[in-house]
């Protein structure tokens, strides 16, 4: 049965109502919770289990020049000279940038070294992909002397790509969690960051193919070792579906920040609301049950101030419903979405 009509969601700011036009529908019972796929926690960077990018470089060598062309790296020299960030700095009060928690944990990377903890460098491998002490050894243990990545049988690579995760690595074997990654920052779950600050309250713009698939995509390996591939149609179809249920999650995870009627409360709940009116048409065009049950989640929480509990509620949910999408879909079950995923002419390029 096809999305049965699109309806209002009320979205209420200290007695105030506002109404945005978003998908709901009466679609019957859901499975309920009933998944058992978790994926990794989304959490703040330890800097004692950071390792540093150089490390990476080893046998990573190709992504790490692509890496150093993008804003990622750029950040690390020029965010604390640029005059829009000094603003925001001084009406929170903030002394130094590099140090400072709510900035450092999404425009650097920090280590702890003797005791002592510092920015090393900008958005790093580790940012996207987990502080890396406890998983690197895994990482490149492809059996035992002798044996290469090219080598290594497939059972091997199965349990070592599944013993990486379970020390904290965020593998893109499931393309969630790299969702997840990128979205954790391109929202911004800080009202006073917002309100007080007049930093913005994240990358209204961002999705996840145009975003991913230009100057910051690093596919070597796919690409056996020289060529950087990109990802083929049906996996593009995929990961465009992933990064709509990754905005929603996080967004519903900002919202649960909004203690206020304010700039910051109205903005984050509207994103949700846009991004849930996205995925219902998803639903529409390919009936996939995970998309109706991630809508229907959505649909059951009020995008509320001072409702915390349960939007994380909801967006836990949903984190675990889009980790479940990304194991039991390849992208050939969306193909009926195709027209709709931005063709390279629109993936993002340094400027």
């Amino acid at each position: 049965m096809l999305l049965a009509s699109l309806c209002q969601k009320r979205v209420a700011f200290v007695g105030l109502i506002v109404l945005f036009v978003v998908v709901g529908a009466v679609f019957g019972t859901t499975r309920g919770d009933q998944t058992g796929h978790v994926p990794p926690a989304i959490t703040p960077m330890d800097p004692t289990l950071v390792i540093g990018y150089s490390t990476c470089a080893k046998c990573h060598p190709n992504e790490i020049e692509v890496w150093k062309g993008t804003p990622h790296y750029a950040t690390f020299e020029e965010l604390h000279r640029r005059p829009e960030a000094k603003q925001i700095a001084q009406k929170l009060g903030v002394t130094s940038i590099k140090y400072d928690g709510r900035c450092i944990s999404c425009h650097y990377t920090q280590k702890t070294e003797n005791g002592e903890v510092s920015a090393i460098s900008g958005i790093s491998c580790e940012s996207c992909h987990g502080p890396a002490k406890n998983w690197i050894d895994l990482h490149y243990d492809y059996g035992g002397a002798g044996i290469t990545r090219e080598s290594e049988s497939k059972e091997h690579r199965e349990k070592r790509i599944a013993d990486s995760i379970a020390a904290g690595m965020r593998n893109p074997h499931n393309i969630y969690t790299m969702a997840q990654s990128c979205m954790k920052c391109h929202t911004v779950p800080d009202e006073e960051l917002v309100n007080v600050g007049g930093h913005s309250s994240g990358s209204l713009d961002f999705e996840m193919v145009s975003w991913s698939e230009g100057m910051v995509r690093h596919r070597f390996l796919a690409g056996g070792g020289a060529h950087n591939a990109p990802h083929t149609a049906e996996e593009l179809n995929l990961l465009f579906v992933s990064g709509m249920i990754a905005d929603l999650e996080f967004s519903l995870r900002a919202t649960s920040n909004a203690t206020s009627k304010s700039t910051y409360g109205y903005t984050v709940a509207k994103r949700a609301s846009a991004v849930a009116k996205r995925l219902a048409s998803v639903y529409k065009k390919t009936q996939i049950p995970l998309l109706r049950e991630i809508i229907e989640t959505y649909m059951a929480v009020p995008l509320s101030i001072n409702n915390a509990d349960a939007l994380n509620e909801a967006a836990d949910k949903i984190a675990k419903l889009g980790y479940q999408f990304a194991e039991e879909h390849t992208g050939a079950e969306l193909t009926a979405i195709q027209p709709y995923v931005p063709g390279e002419e629109r993936w993002l390029q340094q400027q």
